[in-house]
């Protein structure tokens, strides 16, 4: 006797789709997040100083002591 449906093998394929889509998920989060924390090729110290400030990641004493010493240089 022969099994089909979920008890004979599409149990199998229900496990590889919710791989996939674990897998797809993990993969748009990852470039995402790397994305915007990593600097484009090109882009100015000062250009990064500034992304860093508008987001969040320096206060404003930060941002002015670093863009003093950029500016300085």
């Amino acid at each position: 006797m022969h099994m089909t449906g979920w008890m004979g093998g599409g149990w199998v394929m229900m496990i590889f789709w919710w791989v996939v889509i674990i897998v797809g998920i993990f993969l748009v989060v990852n470039f995402l997040s790397h994305n915007k924390t990593q600097p484009r090729i090109g882009d100015s110290a000062l250009e990064i100083l500034r992304k860093r400030y508008a987001a969040g990641e320096l206060t404003e004493r930060e941002f002015e002591k670093m863009k003093k010493e950029i500016l300085s240089s």
